[in-house]
């Protein structure tokens, strides 16, 4: 098996795979240019697939699409995206603002994640999915955190956190789960490598394309410039 192997995000979704959740995607362009940050969602109940994102002040949340047959909001309206000073935060739930919080008062990453767990949706116990991307010196580095269940009946929370740094074309995947069932089997392992591509357009195209057609919801996609600091951002909801 070769470890540093580099996939399409096609290839590490898997074709027919109906059901990955939530996923962050983080790396570099293959040029060494641009900054890669991508979120997307997917849902299996009619609660789930009544969500958008949409963008306000420099952040990214989740809303509902249709407020009036929203069932409960508690783990599905967030902000999903947030910027502290010359960090971009990337995660799956309220733990966004955990760490913006976190570091605000001088912790880091991991530090600030040390309050929060798995979400309490029993049988699924949803594990927390969170990436951070540091800038500075024309460059970057990224973390990544999952935080899930020890076990079945949810009794602990094993916490993972990866440090990056940002290599050429190279990226990795966080997903919520490995596919569909009931209940929902947690994502295992390293998150995977993947292919990060020059045109945001086409990194674009490539993950909502790889989504199955019946569960994707929403993506948001944003390349941060070195150089310049200019940022492009694409946005995609299948409601509209």
């Amino acid at each position: 098996m070769d470890v540093y192997k580099v996939n399409t995000i096609a290839e590490q979704i898997e074709k027919g795979n109906p059901y990955c959740g939530r996923g962050i995607v983080i790396g570099k362009t293959a040029d060494g240019s641009k900054a890669c940050a991508a979120y997307f969602i997917m849902g299996r109940s009619a609660n789930s697939r009544n969500r958008i994102f949409t963008e306000k002040d420099g952040a990214v949340y989740t809303e509902p699409f249709d407020a009036s047959k929203v069932e409960d909001p508690s783990l599905i309206i967030y902000a999903a995206v947030r910027e502290y000073g010359d960090n971009l935060i990337v995660t799956n739930g309220d733990q966004t603002d955990t760490i913006y919080e976190g570091l605000e008062a001088g912790k880091s990453f991991s530090e600030s994640l040390t309050s929060r767990q798995f979400e309490p949706d029993a049988p699924n116990l949803t594990p927390r999915i969170s990436g951070m991307l540091s800038f500075g010196g024309g460059d970057f580095t990224y973390q990544m955190s999952i935080l899930k269940s020890a076990d079945a009946e949810g009794s602990a929370c094993s916490r993972y956190t990866f440090a990056y740094p940002a290599i050429p074309g190279v990226g990795h995947f966080l997903h919520t789960y490995v596919t569909d069932g009931n209940p929902l089997p947690t994502f295992q392992g390293e998150p995977e490598r993947v292919a990060i591509v020059d045109d945001i357009d086409e990194m674009t195209e490539a993950i909502w394309n790889a989504l199955d057609d019946d569960n994707k919801i929403s993506l948001y996609v944003r390349y941060t410039d070195l150089a310049t600091g200019e940022i492009s951002e694409n946005l995609v909801n299948k409601n509209k």
